[in-house]
């Protein structure tokens, strides 16, 4: 069930002391960001940075006849939005740096009309000990659009985080 948006004095970030307090929280849902409103002008900064110029997503005449009524945000936009979310909602106080490693599972449930409201779910999965006083960490990150049901995306994200 998706919730209301609140304020965001409410949607507070967590914060852990060391790498070894956050992976205490493994099977859990660890944070809930933030609301963000996806724009058009995010999604044609995208459009141009990856060369994906299709219509349904900058093209808004033509997308208002399309199959969604609306340009759509890129799947690949709004997966780009997880580094955000958990550098938003996230944070270990004594950690030097975090890198993305890369996806395990990813789905796009359904569109992102321009103008929605997106936030993140997040659940970590795992977290194993590795080179260099290092952590990595997979997150199932489901990104719910406002008022819907159905998340937008769901994935498997790999974080690795250095002490």
């Amino acid at each position: 069930m998706v919730q209301p948006r609140l304020p965001v004095a409410l949607q507070a970030m967590k914060t852990f002391t060391t790498l070894s307090d956050l992976a205490a929280q493994v099977g859990q849902e660890v944070a809930v960001s933030d609301w963000l409103t996806i724009t058009q002008q995010q999604v044609q900064l995208f459009a141009d940075a990856t060369g994906d110029q299709q219509w349904i997503h900058v093209d808004v005449e033509r997308a208002k006849a399309g199959p969604f009524g609306a340009p759509i945000a890129h799947g690949f936009l709004t997966l780009s939005l997880i580094p955000k979310f958990l550098q938003t909602c996230v944070h270990v106080e004594q950690t030097r740096m975090g890198v993305n490693y890369g996806l395990n599972k990813v789905r796009f449930v359904s569109p992102v009309p321009v103008g929605s409201h997106l936030r993140a779910r997040l659940k970590l999965l795992s977290s194993e000990p590795i080179d260099n006083h290092g952590v990595q960490m997979v997150w199932e990150v489901t990104i719910e659009r406002e008022g819907q049901a159905k998340p937008v995306c769901v994935a498997e994200s790999i974080v690795r985080q250095y002490a």
